[in-house]
C-alpha cells in the first residue's frame, strides 16, 4: 500500500512502501528507529486533511459543521468573520499581513520564515504580503529593512539573490494605528488591489503586545478580513498572566473570531526534536512499552540561557521565567511527552490527549517550587550586570529569572513519577533538552562494577532540541580488555551528521501549518485553560507574600535549592552529573 507524502510543494507525492528502505529510516551507528526527517514535512497526513468530507460530520440547523472545539467550549457569541474553505480546484491569492512589522520579532523572525517558505515553493503561486505598524515606512524602506535578515538555505544559495529580489518584490506596507478601523479598511482596499479580483485567503499574525491584540482583531475581522475565503489570526504568547486575563482575552478574542480561526502560536512546538517527540514514541515498538511508571523514574524537561534580560527587562519583569518559559513552552513539551495514543493525528484528537493529561495533574505547592535571581558578577575579566541592575528592571524586583519546580501526573501512566522542570537565565550554557531517566535494573548482577552510586548504571534517553540537535541513549557496556570494566556509553543519533540539510526555523513550519489550517501544533483555548489552572495558584501565592527568590551568579548552574528540590525525590539533574 502507497503511503502519502505531502511536501511544500502544492502536487502530492506518492511513494510506495518498497522505496521506503531500511537506509532511509537507518537513524545513526548502532541503533535503529523511526524519527522524523527533519528537511523533509512526512507528516503522514490523514487523509482527514486531504479530504475532510469523508469525515463523519455533525451539523448545526444552519447546515455548518460543528467542530470538537465548539462542542467543548459550548454556545458561543456568533462570531463577524467566519472562515469560509473553499473548493480545492479554485486557484485562491494568499495575504499575509504581518501586524507590528516594524518590531524585532517580524524582523527577525517572521519575515524570514515567509521567505524560506518561499523558497521552498512550500506558498501559493498567487501570494503577496503586507507590513502593518504604526511606524511611517514606504514598500521599499519595508523591503529594505527585512533584506537584511533574509538568509537562504547553505545547500541552496545558487540563486539566493534573484529569489530575495522576488520576495520582496511581493512585500509592501501600510501604517496605521492598530485600534483604528479606518486605517484597517484602507489595508482592505490595499490588499484587493493586490489580489485582482481573485478568490483570496488571509492570515494575519499580531506580532504585538498582547493589550492591543483585541483592538487589532475587532478592525481586522470587521473592516479587512476576506470575504471570498478564509481568515486566521495568529496569536503569539503571553496569553494573559493568569487564568482570569487569560480568559479575558479567549473571551474578548471570541467576540470577533471562532476558535478555529485562531492559531495560539507557542514557537517551540514547531521545534524539529519537539515534533518528533511523538514519532519516536509511536513508530517505535522499542519505546512504546516503556513509556510508563512501570520502567521510567523521572523525566526532566531543562531549560536554560547563557545571557540575561539585557535590556528586554521591562517586559519580562511583568511575567518572570514561570509565564514565560514553564507555564508555555515546557508544559507544552510535557503535555506531548505525556499524553495517550490519540485516536489519529488530526488536530482534534492530539489536543484532546493533551488537555487530558494537564487536568490530570496534581495541584503544585509551594514546596514543589524553587525559585532565583541572577545576581552581577565578574568573570574572565568582563563584569556581568545582575538583574537588578539592569536600567529598565526595578531595583527591588522579586522577578524570578529561574525556576525549577516538581509536577505529577495522577494517572494510571505516570503514578508517582516526578516530571522536572528547570528554567532560567544568566546560567553556564544554553541548552534545551528532555532527559529521561529509566529505573535501576532489579537485582543487578554487575551493580559490584558501579559501586554504592548505582544511578550511575542507571539508562537515560535525552533528547536534545538546542543547539545541535541530537537524540542518543545512554547504556552500560563491557569495555574491552581482560578485566570486567563497564563503561557507560552513548548510542547516538546526532542531526549534523546524519541529516546535513539545514533544519528548518520553528516559525517556518508553524507559518506552513496555519496557511495550510493544521492546527495540531497550536493551542486550544479548553487547553489553555487547563495550563493557567496548574500555576496560577502558585503564582499568586509567590506573589501575595513577597517570596524572595536565591540569588545565583550570572553564569553558574544555577540555585543550589533546585538540587535539593530533586534530591527530595531522589532525582538528579542530569545536566549537572558531569558525563555529558
Amino acid at each position: 500500500m502507497a503511503t502519502q507524502i505531502i511536501p511544500c510543494s502544492s502536487s502530492s507525492t506518492t511513494f510506495s512502501s518498497s522505496s521506503l528502505n531500511q537506509e532511509t529510516f537507518s537513524s545513526a551507528k548502532f541503533f535503529k528507529f523511526f524519527t522524523k526527517s527533519s528537511p523533509s514535512r512526512w507528516d503522514f497526513k490523514i487523509h482527514s486533511r486531504i479530504n475532510p468530507k469523508n469525515q463523519f460530520e455533525l451539523k448545526s440547523s444552519n447546515g455548518y459543521p460543528l467542530n470538537a472545539v465548539s462542542l467543548q467550549d459550548g454556545a458561543a457569541e456568533k462570531p463577524l468573520a467566519k472562515e469560509i474553505v473553499l473548493p480545492e480546484q479554485t486557484e485562491s491569492n494568499l495575504s499575509v499581513t504581518v501586524v507590528g512589522a516594524s518590531g524585532d520579532l517580524a524582523k527577525k523572525k517572521i519575515f524570514p520564515a515567509l521567505f524560506a517558505l518561499f523558497y521552498e515553493d512550500c506558498l501559493p503561486q498567487n501570494f503577496v504580503i503586507f507590513g502593518y505598524a504604526r511606524t511611517k515606512m514606504t514598500d521599499e524602506q519595508l523591503r529594505e529593512t527585512i533584506s537584511r535578515t533574509l538568509t537562504c538555505r547553505i545547500d541552496k544559495r545558487e540563486n539566493c539573490g534573484d529569489k530575495m529580489e522576488e520576495f520582496l518584490e511581493r512585500c509592501f506596507y501600510h501604517s496605521g494605528q492598530y485600534n483604528s478601523e479606518e486605517n484597517f479598511a484602507e489595508l482592505d482596499n490595499k490588499l484587493k488591489q493586490k489580489e485582482n479580483g481573485k478568490s483570496s485567503n488571509r492570515l494575519f499574525y499580531l506580532s504585538i503586545p498582547p493589550n492591543i491584540f483585541v483592538d487589532a482583531v475587532r478592525c481586522a475581522s470587521g473592516k479587512a478580513s476576506s470575504k471570498t475565503g478564509w481568515t486566521r489570526v495568529i496569536v503569539e504568547k503571553p496569553f494573559g498572566r493568569d487564568s482570569e486575563s487569560s480568559a479575558e482575552l479567549t473571551r474578548s478574542l471570541k467576540k470577533y473570531l471562532a476558535e478555529d480561526q485562531i492559531f495560539r502560536i507557542d514557537h517551540y512546538l514547531g521545534k524539529e526534536l519537539v515534533e518528533n517527540l511523538s514519532v519516536l514514541r509511536f513508530s517505535n515498538l522499542v519505546f512504546e512499552p516503556l513509556w510508563s511508571r512501570n520502567y521510567i523514574r523521572n523525566v526532566q524537561f531543562i531549560f536554560s540561557e547563557d545571557f540575561g534580560t539585557e535590556g528586554r527587562g521591562g517586559y519580562f519583569d511583568n511575567y518572570g521565567i514561570i509565564r514565560d518559559i514553564l507555564q508555555n513552552h515546557l508544559l507544552q513539551i510535557l503535555t506531548l511527552f505525556a499524553m495517550e495514543t490519540p485516536v489519529s493525528l488530526d488536530a482534534e484528537d492530539i489536543r484532546n490527549e493533551k488537555v487530558k493529561v494537564l487536568r490530570s495533574m496534581r495541584h503544585l505547592r509551594l514546596e514543589d517550587l524553587v525559585i532565583g535571581q541572577y545576581k552581577g558578577q565578574s568573570k574572565g575579566g568582563k563584569s556581568y550586570l545582575g538583574y537588578t541592575e539592569d536600567p529598565t528592571v526595578p531595583n527591588d524586583s522579586l522577578t524570578p529569572t529561574f525556576a525549577a519546580v516538581a509536577l505529577f501526573i495522577d494517572n494510571a501512566r505516570w503514578d508517582g513519577v516526578p516530571f522536572l522542570m528547570k528554567a532560567g537565565k544568566a546560567l553556564n550554557t544554553r541548552r534545551a533538552e528532555i532527559r529521561v531517566q529509566f529505573r535501576h535494573v532489579p537485582g543487578n548482577l554487575y551493580k559490584g562494577n558501579f559501586g554504592m552510586d548505582m544511578d550511575k548504571a542507571t539508562n537515560e534517553l535525552v533528547l536534545r532540541v538546542q543547539p545541535d540537535e541530537a537524540i542518543y541513549l545512554k547504556i552500560n557496556n563491557k569495555v574491552p580488555g581482560l578485566g570486567m570494566r563497564l563503561d557507560r556509553s552513548d548510542l547516538n543519533l546526532l542531526y549534523s551528521m546524519r541529516y546535513p540539510k539545514e533544519i528548518p526555523d520553528a516559525y517556518e513550519r508553524l507559518l506552513l501549518d496555519a496557511i495550510e489550517g493544521e492546527r495540531r501544533l497550536f493551542i486550544r483555548s479548553d487547553e489553555l485553560d487547563a495550563a493557567w489552572s496548574i500555576f496560577t495558584p502558585l503564582l499568586r501565592e509567590l506573589e501575595t507574600k513577597k517570596i524572595a527568590p536565591e540569588l545565583y551568579p550570572y553564569g553558574s548552574r544555577g540555585p543550589v535549592g533546585a538540587h535539593y528540590l530533586a534530591a527530595r525525590y531522589n532525582v538528579r539533574w542530569g545536566d549537572v552529573t558531569g558525563d555529558e
